[in-house]
């Protein structure tokens, strides 16, 4: 009996050591950073996608977070997504995505030979800018429309301000990402390009699609009665931060840093809403967060979050989403556990006007959110 429970000792000291040892190990072992791609695998919409898409315009209005940076609309792909009669012919639609249901769809080569949108391109606003001197893993995975040609050049390039381009044009941007070799995807199967970059700048966008002409892509012809163009299904992309993190640097006029005094008013900076909506943008978060912390650290601290909007647009109108957008601000602050009393909201759609709404430079300053210090 007394082996017995000896065995029985050493088993459980067995046990613990292990459990001890796998502890300590995920504790020391390097975290994967967050992606900072939202929407990253094309399965959230602004809107029911019942048709095909003729406009880049289209698209933006039903993919979250994602648009078209030009004229040119891709396509998206899923449950509820009706593929017109002679494009399901072509193929188009009959392709499983890589993850959950949904994907995008780009065509990324066919200019030389007339093809209408020959260049379509998906861009997206991250979560976080890119931190200069900072490496990054990049991937998103790609499968061809079969009959369609194979090429190379599909990369991922990186900007600080949006592309809005009205007309269907080729892109002329230098990648960070780009597939060198003929991206092939026999048998329905899907292929990763991936790689590594150093940022240089704080850039805000990512933009996936083919930034070289036809003359400087490569292409491949792979079955006889093969479409003049290429066309690629795009899902799961992924932007996340390599070891070791580089600190971001804190300026002196960071919202964790200005004095807090009552009746001040200080603007959150980089505070983003759908056009006309008052839904967060996935990019407003860092700044929230640093309200958040400054909440935190001041218990007794109580704010008026103010909303504000250009002129443009019927005035009732704009009180209403101009309190709505502020509304939003205070709801991200409630639910991480600040008190009610503690955060109230108004909106002054355009009657409180700080540049000439005359031009959109001045229009754009005066769409804001700032909060006023009540009670510190």
């Amino acid at each position: 009996m007394s082996h017995l429970l000896e065995n029985m000792r050493k088993l459980y000291s067995l046990i613990c050591y292990c459990c001890l040892a796998l502890s300590l190990s995920a504790q020391e072992a390097p975290k994967a950073s967050d992606n900072i791609v939202p929407n990253p695998g094309f399965e959230r919409y602004s809107a029911t996608p019942i048709g095909w898409f003729y406009k880049g315009s289209h698209f933006t209005d039903v993919m979250k977070y994602w648009s078209s940076a030009t004229g040119a609309s891709p396509d998206v792909f899923g449950p509820k997504v009706r593929v017109p009669s002679h494009w399901a012919a072509k193929g188009f639609g009959q392709q499983r995505a890589h993850g959950g249901k949904s994907m995008a769809g780009i065509t990324a080569y066919g200019c030389e030979h007339g093809k209408p949108h020959c260049r379509e391109y998906l861009q997206i606003q991250l979560s976080e800018p890119l931190v200069v001197g900072q490496e990054y893993y990049a991937e998103f995975w790609v499968n061809h429309l079969p009959r369609s040609l194979q090429i190379n050049s599909l990369g991922l390039c990186f900007t600080q301000e949006k592309v809005d381009t009205k007309i269907d044009v080729p892109l002329d941007f230098t990648p960070q990402i780009i597939a060198e070799e003929i991206i092939s995807t026999p048998g329905n199967s899907w292929a990763k390009v991936s790689g590594r970059f150093t940022a240089e700048r704080p850039d805000e966008y990512l933009i996936i699609g083919n930034f070289c002409p036809d003359s400087m892509t490569q292409a491949y012809f792979g079955v006889a009665n093969h479409l003049n163009y290429a066309y690629y299904y795009i899902d799961d992309v992924i932007v996340r931060k390599e070891e070791p993190i580089v600190d971001v640097p804190v300026s002196d006029d960071d919202l964790t840093r200005i004095p807090l005094e009552q009746g001040k008013l200080i603007p959150l900076k980089n505070i983003f809403f759908d056009h006309d909506k008052a839904e967060l943008l996935p990019r407003s978060y860092v700044e929230l967060r640093k309200l958040l912390q400054v909440m935190q650290q001041n218990p007794t601290l109580v704010i008026e979050i103010n909303g504000h909007t250009s002129s443009i647009g019927d005035f009732d109108y704009n009180i209403n989403l101009s309190h709505r957008r502020a509304k939003a601000v205070v709801d991200f602050l409630l639910d991480n556990g600040i008190r009610a009393q503690r955060a109230r909201y108004k909106g002054y759609g355009s009657t409180r006007p700080i540049a000439s709404n005359d031009r959109e430079e001045g229009r754009s300053l005066n769409r804001r959110v700032e909060f006023l210090v009540i009670h510190k």
